[in-house]
């Protein structure tokens, strides 16, 4: 949505809404009846002040340093024809208004220069932090052993900075492991406590055989970054490969979603349990919970992008109550039109990054 200053590129300045459409043309016709009344009218005085909204007008909306400046350029070759037809006006009046035209002409230009080369700043770092994340979120395979998985991801709005999103999927010697988890905050910070937690989880769900064993040590993994600056949601599921229930470690985030038959419910964990980076402040110890997962079912795992996208009336993506009532469907399928309703719903855009993962059971 931008580019760069003039010279180097310039960018497309931002569409203006409707609104500032309408009132940027009723400005530009009040300034053009302002002059044709000074011409018209009595010689002893004048309108040519007015003139000076001239270059702030033309920066309005654009990124490109010559239109106000052309603009202002124009106007002050309004102020001598204007003086020819107001020779009863004081010649310091006139020179008053061209000193006026040209200092806010160059106001309006140094700040159309600015906000252009601050733009284009914030679309290099935002570049760098989504190729940054593309690299850490690799997708996962379509099938691990019994299960068939998707997982789709969707960027925030081109205002917005990247969030710090992140999950996995593993095949380990102890069955499928699932990671899905949500940094607080967002930009490279967020990715970089992302890399940490993902590497982590890649090492340590290949080697330790108790889920909860790995969700502290991505605890400790977070609080080594910045003790208590930075904390980490997340929600760590293991399927064992030879069949029986799946085991649930919810450190802080949103429940999982088991489909099942038609039926939505959430899989709760009876005693809530703290983000990562955040066990120590509370003495305590992260358990898993088992939780039946059979063939024919599957589980989605979602970041709070999803259920906190709003309709226009300010409504939360009712995300249960939607997967509830589509039909049965492989995990790509089901995420290709969660993702579609999810945008109808939300008006074409969301405010936060949102990620998806669904695990389909296979019969």
């Amino acid at each position: 949505m931008t580019h760069a200053p003039d010279g180097d590129g310039p960018p497309q300045a931002p569409r203006l809404p409707r609104l500032a459409r309408r009132l940027v043309v009723a400005a530009y016709v009040l300034l053009a009846m302002a002059v044709t009344l000074d011409l018209a009218t009595n010689p002893e005085w004048t309108l040519s002040p007015v003139l000076a909204t001239a270059p702030v007008l033309a920066s309005i909306g654009t990124r490109r340093a010559r239109v106000p400046m052309l603009a202002g350029l124009s106007a002050m070759g309004l102020v001598p024809l204007l003086a020819l037809f107001d020779p009863g006006v004081p010649v310091s009046v006139h020179m008053t208004s061209g000193f006026t035209v040209l200092a806010i002409t160059c106001v309006s230009t140094a700040n159309v220069v600015l906000v252009a080369t601050r733009e284009r700043q914030l679309l290099q770092s935002r570049s760098v932090a989504e190729a940054a994340q593309r690299t850490l979120l690799r997708p996962p395979p379509e099938r691990i052993g019994p299960l068939r998985t998707a997982v789709r991801y969707l960027a925030a709005a081109a205002e917005a900075r990247v969030g710090g999103d992140l999950y996995e999927a593993l095949a380990t010697p102890f069955g499928t492991r699932l990671l899905i988890g949500d940094v607080r905050g967002k930009g490279l910070a967020a990715i970089e406590t992302a890399a940490d937690v993902l590497g982590t989880f890649r090492e340590a769900a290949q080697v330790e055989p108790d889920l909860a064993v790995v969700a502290r040590r991505l605890d400790a993994a977070v609080v080594r970054r910045r003790p208590g600056e930075e904390f980490v949601t997340a929600a760590l599921v293991g399927v064992p490969a030879s069949g029986g229930p799946a085991e649930l470690v919810n450190c802080g985030h949103l429940p999982p979603l088991l489909w099942r038959a038609g039926t939505v419910t959430e899989v709760e964990t009876p005693v809530p349990q703290p983000p990562l980076a955040l066990l120590g402040m509370v003495g305590d110890a992260y358990r898993g919970r088992p939780f039946p997962f059979e063939p024919g079912d599957l589980l989605l795992l979602y970041t709070d992008g999803v259920t906190e996208a709003r309709d226009r009336a300010g409504r939360f993506y009712p995300l249960a109550e939607r997967l509830a009532r589509m039909p049965e469907a492989a995990p790509p399928v089901l995420l290709d039109r969660i993702v579609a309703d999810l945008l109808a719903y939300a008006g074409g855009e969301l405010c936060d990054d949102a990620a998806l993962l669904a695990v389909c059971r296979e019969r």
